[in-house]
């Protein structure tokens, strides 16, 4: 199955927010993905981008213990759409 990850709208919110250090979190049928959307972004802006490798069971399991690492944004993909 091929996915749509907007990774284009990743890097403009990262370039609006200007966020220097970045946590992607994905749920386990993308992180295959993970070092792709990572090289990407880091090509793109002038972020750094870290790989949340812990659970992700949807919009609501936000991982909040990367706040003492200076994460300026976290960046979620799901394998639907949310409104």
């Amino acid at each position: 199955m091929e996915y749509d990850l907007e990774l284009d709208k990743a890097v403009q919110k990262i370039r609006e927010e200007g966020a220097r250090t970045v946590c992607i979190q994905l749920p386990s049928g993308l992180k295959p993905m993970a070092a792709e959307i990572q090289h990407y972004i880091e090509k793109n802006t002038d972020a750094k981008v870290l790989i949340w490798a812990g659970s992700c069971f949807g919009s609501c399991d936000i991982p909040l213990q990367v706040e003492r690492l200076g994460v300026d944004i976290i960046l979620h993909w799901g394998h639907v759409q949310w409104h």
